[in-house]
């Protein structure tokens, strides 16, 4: 049994859209391909210009995964690609999602959750967003609203904005997003250090210690995404976990809610919200700042602390 879509110019052919991909819930390939349909013109402005890493489940997440990097020969030639130098030598054809034809197109080939780069396609070594992730120890969502406060008034003291994200996971990100005049390497290291500024603060309850172990019931604030060719999972994406939960950007009011979890928003449930509250990202680009004045600010800020961006650590 097979479907055939129409997008325009573009068609779809769907093999076998009642196979089911989340058994617990009974979500099928034809409802994450009407999910993607439904959030296309929300979701496509935070995937336009992004090499994509494709996480690809075609017998479900009851099955094992893959991540994929490289567009396959046979994908549609209407689909984009982007060709990406690798480090170690070597190319790689990243997909880029333009459209709500590719959005179905891919969810039709089990890609559940397409994870985007940092920087776009014309300028991939300097990234337009700022990322940390913030997922809770021992499931305690508090500290995670506790930290997301906390970061976003360090934040604020730098000069800069930051939009939350429920990812679909344990967890929130704050985005902030940048003008790319500042390269990966500027960027993660400014990351770093106001983790560091912040743990430091707060050495009870944050820190920026990579090791679990030492962690001690504490919230890591995870800079370390923020690295050439890392990725993120973009608003209105379906993750791979129990109950399709959905990715979905949040205002700061929502943090105060205590309905809210990283996983409160699923494929049954996104529409409504979108419906009822619309995207508050929406703008979020123009807000996009250099790094220069927060960075010397952060500097101040490290020299009266003494944290001198040294880890934070108790």
């Amino acid at each position: 049994m097979s479907e055939t879509l129409h997008f325009g110019p573009y068609t779809v052919e769907l093999a076998r859209p009642d196979k089911v991909l989340f058994p617990d819930v009974g979500v099928t390939k034809g409802d994450l391909v009407d999910h993607y349909r439904a959030v296309a013109s929300a979701m496509l402005p935070y995937l336009d210009g992004r090499p994509v890493v494709m996480q690809r489940f075609p017998d479900g997440i009851g099955a094992e995964g893959f991540y994929q990097k490289d567009a396959p020969d046979y994908f549609p030639a209407w689909i984009p690609r982007v060709t990406v130098r690798k480090r170690e030598g070597g190319t790689v054809d990243h997909v880029l999602c333009r459209n709500a034809a590719t959005l179905a197109y891919l969810a039709g080939q089990g890609v559940i959750t397409p994870h985007v780069w940092l920087s776009r396609a014309d300028d991939l070594e300097h990234p337009d967003r700022l990322i940390f992730d913030l997922d809770p120890p021992d499931h305690d969502f508090e500290l995670v609203r506790h930290a997301a406060r906390s970061l976003r008034a360090l934040l604020g003291e730098l000069g800069l904005g930051a939009w939350p994200l429920a990812t679909g996971g344990r967890g929130l990100h704050l985005v902030i997003p940048l003008d790319r005049s500042s390269d990966f390497v500027r960027t993660r290291d400014f990351a770093r250090r106001t983790a560091a500024l912040l743990a430091a603060r707060e050495p009870g309850r944050l820190t920026t210690e990579t090791r679990k172990v030492a962690r001690r019931g504490r919230l890591f604030l995870d800079y370390l995404r923020n690295g050439f060719a890392q990725t993120a999972v973009p608003p209105f994406a379906v993750r791979a976990r129990p109950g399709a939960p959905v990715a979905v950007p949040l205002d700061w009011d929502d943090i105060a809610d205590p309905g809210i979890r990283g996983n409160a928003f699923t494929t049954r449930n996104v529409l409504e919200r979108l419906d009822r509250k619309g995207d508050p990202w929406k703008g979020m680009a123009r807000h996009s700042r250099s790094l220069e004045g927060p960075r010397a600010r952060l500097a101040a800020l490290e020299r009266e602390e003494g944290s001198a961006g040294g880890g934070g650590e108790a």
